[in-house]
């Protein structure tokens, strides 16, 4: 090739505008640059990128930047045919302040009565499946100092039961925190009874008894419910106890209360489940083509007022319908939280049996998000660490106290 075309496309090629995708701090960044228009030439480096966080490689600029900036960049080039002499093409990458930056993270007081650590996580068995749950305040409690609402709480009980309950603390109640800790370590202490879970287990054999009657089958139900009224009923006495106690009004405690009492039997895993608030149980079966919701949200056409466990009124003649019994063969993932992570992920009521919303939800937790970050459900060993990590991502104006449970 003649001296002069190699000269002439080298100075296009410095003179070719080009404008980088701006990238986000702290957010994973993926860029190529598009040399169709010069097949003769080759970019060998990039200088000042290491500045950035960024790296170059197979046409590619990739990487997660630290902090936000405008980098004034170097690309290093090359003629094919002139590969000893190395020019440089100036570019600008942009990279954006993280908006997690422009809140505060203040630590709440230590000294203050019902005093509650800003995070917690757990991991272990539940039957022969695994649970995990990471509960993360909120930003918007964290930029004042408040504290985490939200609780939850995790027990393996007598006869091979399990139970995990999950609370959501009502932000504006001067003592919510300590309401959603009782509401969730009540209602684990009231199962954890031989003579309770007897009773249980006696009229689950009736229910799934192929010789009971139609009427044997209703009363064995019936006694189940009743069980599970007894049940939050001494969480209401509790929190009105508790309140009593501390001088409080009983709605200064007010939490939402969700909970699910599982065995494996013979013929199958048994879900006994509750739920008042606006936080969602869902099982979602094992070829994932199928999810449902366990409990009545107090949304849509049961909204007219977020409900509570600390308001008597719910213990009316439609208390039984918050109550399900459900026996399934198998299942691939039994999901409890709260509407920190509802709000976001689902927006509303009807996506909550939508499986494409569920199968989204699992891809951005193996890390389909912009932050990268994942819970490994297969290489699990620290997945309660990665679960609160993961918990900690960005949604413009959801910044609500996060606590989401998942036995798989």
């Amino acid at each position: 090739m003649e001296q002069a075309a190699i000269y002439r496309e080298k100075e296009e090629f410095k003179d070719a505008h080009w404008l980088l995708k701006n990238a986000s701090a702290k957010q994973f960044y993926e860029f190529s640059l598009d040399m169709e228009d010069f097949p003769n030439i080759k970019i060998q480096s990039i200088r000042n990128l290491e500045e950035t966080g960024l790296t170059f490689e197979n046409g590619k600029i990739s990487g997660t930047p630290v902090t936000n900036n405008i980098h004034h960049l170097d690309v290093q080039f090359y003629h094919i045919h002139d590969r000893n002499q190395i020019e440089t093409k100036k570019i600008q990458l942009f990279v954006n302040a993280d908006p997690k930056d422009l809140w505060k993270n203040i630590p709440s007081d230590r000294n203050a009565a019902f005093y509650k650590s800003e995070e917690d996580s757990y991991k272990g068995s539940f039957s022969d499946k695994k649970i995990v749950v990471a509960s993360k305040r909120g930003r918007s409690h964290a930029h004042e100092g408040k504290f985490r609402e939200d609780d939850f709480a995790v027990n393996n009980l007598p006869k091979d039961w399990n139970i995990v309950s999950v609370s959501d603390g009502a932000g504006s109640a001067v003592a919510a925190r300590e309401g959603s800790r009782l509401a969730t370590v009540t209602i684990n202490q009231f199962f954890n009874s031989q003579e309770i879970l007897s009773r249980i287990e006696n009229n689950i054999n009736w229910m799934y008894n192929a010789d009971a009657s139609i009427e044997e089958h209703s009363e064995a139900e019936q006694n189940i419910k009743n069980i599970l009224l007894e049940s939050v009923a001494e969480v209401y006495q509790t929190l009105e106890k508790a309140a009593a106690e501390n001088t409080l009004s009983v709605t200064d405690l007010h939490a939402t209360l969700i909970f699910t009492l599982l065995k494996k039997f013979s013929f199958g895993y048994v879900i006994l489940s509750f739920g008042v608030g606006d936080c969602p149980i869902n099982l979602i079966n094992p070829d994932f083509s199928e999810v449902k919701l366990l409990n009545r949200m107090d949304v849509g056409e049961f909204s007219g007022g977020t409900r509570f466990i600390t308001m008597k009124e719910i213990f009316n003649d439609q208390m039984s319908s918050r109550f399900q019994i459900t026996s399934v063969d198998d299942f691939s993932y039994l999901v409890l939280m709260t509407d920190g992570i509802y709000d976001p992920k689902f927006i509303t009521e009807n996506k909550l049996e939508d499986t494409e919303s569920w199968k989204l939800l699992f891809e951005d937790l193996a890390g389909n998000n912009d932050d990268r970050t994942k819970a490994d459900f297969i290489n699990d060993e620290k997945i309660d660490e990665e679960l609160l990590i993961w918990s900690d991502f960005w949604s413009r104006g959801n910044h609500d106290d996060r606590t989401l449970a998942i036995i798989y």
